[in-house]
């Protein structure tokens, strides 16, 4: 369809004067966008679709060039950047040095925090409403967060609840109910969502409520167990709010977030509302698109399709058939589970990401979906274990991140034997630094009891699994998000603390920790071409460093190279030497190749790498400038 007014959208405040029906086109021509920009790339897609009437209704009644908008998680973000005037760069999302598929101060000053993960919104809001009134008092600047059902239950969110409601600020809370995360929402807060879709509209009045029960008399035992269910049946009837009233909050809806008119008005009624208020709005993941509104879990982040003549329906969805490590990871947690009736595995909203659907069907009883709730997850993984178990917690590395706190006390002070298995460790590509799994290296070391491993190649991920299960004490291991590589050799077996000695060779020693192992490999061969024979280690393991290897092959070679994709700062790089210090052994002669001192732009993965010197032709430089060899192409 052709792009009528999208294109004259240029700033929010171009929404002024247009019609009901002008704002309807309007949201068709957005859907139209999002639709073929994941024609050619992938990109989060059903979320986004199912914002886009709130989006302009949002735009529409407040100012945000002076208000505060939060949108929780960033990723439903696609609308809010059409309509703030990046139409004409929306064909550069998600490509290096294009738009960020997540809010980005950078791109515009309607974008305030880059939210890549979920729950802060209501936090971030609320600190914003207090600063602005430290700061701005006469401006009366409103602040809004808009949070979905999925970001819920996050633990932070009622921590700001909690805070709101003594404050008393004005805060504009929105929650979109799609009754989706990534995947289906769960647990007890999901009902209780579920109860409230179907009630009646409110609109808050609390204190009408309280008193007409308490008119209600209360005579007798038996009167009073009737009068109390009918106090209950009641509530339920005047609205399905109740939990956000007694956190302090004043509670309207449900809202029919499709129904842009309604939307708009409801908001303009709420704008000028004092304190805090919750925004209950309902809404259809993949809206607009029936194939995304009928399975919004493939469509979260779908790959690449066309559109049949309808435009209702995918034609076509290119997948590819080369396995990824997530692959090797899933299966390995599904030969452990099977094996051995003590194992569960817990992830945090993310079992289709971690692709562990068959472990769901086939082992409901040990499989626990925490919702997005990291810290909890790992906790509860704590207590699983202290009980005899043995947990697995798979969650993405940048995620696990969340619950830093709970992996030192809950597990490595109690020296329990959890495994954590950190999916997407090093770089995301387009998801870009708020998803860069490149600290895991070196936050997981830093805990008393820790085993850190990192498997060399996709073979070596069911090994290490294996290891960490009859190992007492917690492990991590990390594998990325990419296809998988298999080095063809007879590998040793796993030992903890054990690297492996790919080859050896005098004239260089070359340490590939993790995915740099293969990468190593690679460049070992074209160092050959050039007449050097080095070694190559595959370490295997960050914490405990095997310095009975390593050292001896250290004080040999003329030069060493460490090679790890995670930061520089306290990663595997940082760990030999600190090991090697301790050992004696001569330091000067090894170069540190990891990722720098800051956060990571989105991009290709392969050209990331590249340009930080981390791909097979980077380590040949590096060892050929460090051999006093002139570097070729």
């Amino acid at each position: 369809m052709p792009y009528e007014i999208l294109p004259r959208i240029t700033d929010p405040r171009d929404l002024e004067g247009l019609t009901d029906a002008q704002l309807d086109q309007l949201a068709g021509e957005i859907r139209e966008r999002l639709c073929s920009i994941v024609s050619d790339r992938a990109a989060h897609f059903a979320s986004n679709l199912g914002v886009v009437e709130l989006a302009i209704a949002l735009h529409k009644t407040f100012d945000f060039k002076k208000d505060r908008l939060i949108w929780d998680t960033g990723h439903q973000i696609y609308p809010h950047k059409l309509l703030t005037g990046r139409f004409p760069q929306f064909d550069t999302l998600r490509e290096r040095g294009g738009l960020m598929g997540y809010p980005n101060p950078e791109e515009s000053d309607y974008d305030l925090f880059v939210t890549g993960h979920a729950g802060a919104s209501v936090s971030t809001s609320l600190g914003l409403k207090a600063g602005d009134d430290l700061v701005h008092p006469d401006e009366d600047r409103k602040s809004v967060a808009v949070i979905g059902d999925g970001a819920l239950p996050s633990g932070v969110v009622f921590e700001a609840f909690n805070n709101a409601a003594g404050l008393q600020k004005d805060l504009l809370v929105i929650l979109n109910d799609n009754e989706m995360g990534i995947c289906p929402r769960v647990g007890g807060l999901a009902s209780y969502l579920d109860a409230a879709r179907t009630a009646p509209y409110y609109d808050g009045l609390k204190k009408d409520v309280a008193w007409l029960l308490n008119k209600i008399p209360v005579v007798g035992e038996q009167s009073t167990k009737l009068l109390s269910q009918g106090k209950d049946a009641l509530k339920h009837f005047l609205h399905g709010g109740m939990l956000f009233e007694e956190l302090g909050f004043r509670y309207i809806g449900p809202v029919d977030g499709h129904d842009l008119k309604t939307l708009t008005a409801t908001l303009e009624r709420v704008k000028h509302v004092r304190g805090p208020v919750l925004l209950h709005v309902l809404t259809e993941k993949g809206h607009g698109f029936r194939p995304a509104a009928a399975d919004p879990v493939t469509f979260h982040t779908p790959a690449p399709f066309k559109r049949d003549d309808t435009g209702q329906e995918v034609a076509e969805i290119r997948t590819s058939s080369t396995k990824a490590y997530t692959d090797y990871a899933a299966a390995a947690i599904h030969a452990a589970l099977t094996r051995d009736e003590r194992v569960a595995v817990m992830t945090a909203a993310m079992c289709q990401g971690n692709k562990l659907e068959t472990v769901r069907e086939d082992f409901p009883t040990r499989f626990f979906d925490t919702g997005i709730c990291e810290g909890h997850a790992v906790a509860f993984a704590g207590g699983m274990a202290k009980a005899g178990a043995r947990p697995i917690v798979d969650i993405y590395s940048t995620f696990l991140q969340r619950s830093f706190d709970h992996i030192f006390q809950e597990v490595a002070l109690q020296n329990l034997p959890v495994t954590f298995m950190m999916d997407r460790a090093g770089l995301c590509g387009p998801d870009g630094a708020t998803h860069h799994g490149v600290f895991d290296n070196s936050y997981m070391r830093v805990f008393p009891n820790m085993t850190v491993m990192a498997p060399g190649d996709a073979g070596e991920i069911a090994a290490m699994l294996d290891f960490s299960l009859q190992h007492d004490g917690p492990c991590s291991l990390r594998y990325p998000k990419t296809a998988a590589v298999t080095v063809d050799r007879n590998a040793p077996p796993i030992e903890h603390g054990k690297a492996e000695v790919y080859e050896r060779g005098p004239d260089g020693l070359l340490i590939g920790c993790g995915i740099m192992f293969p990468v190593a490999v690679a460049a070992a061969e074209k160092l050959r071409e050039e007449g050097l024979d080095v070694a190559v280690v595959n370490p295997r393991f960050v914490k405990p460093i095997d310095m009975d290897t390593l050292g001896p092959l250290m004080d040999e070679a003329p030069w060493v190279i460490t090679a790890e994709e995670n930061v520089v700062t306290g990663g595997f790089g940082s760990a030999v030497l600190e090991a090697a210090n301790a050992r004696g052994v001569r330091t000067d002669h090894v170069r540190i190749l990891a990722l720098p001192d800051e956060f990571v732009e989105h991009g290709p993965r392969e050209e990331l790498l590249a340009d930080f010197g981390l791909d097979a032709d980077g380590l040949r430089a590096t060892a050929l400038s460090l051999a006093d060899r002139n570097v070729t192409a």
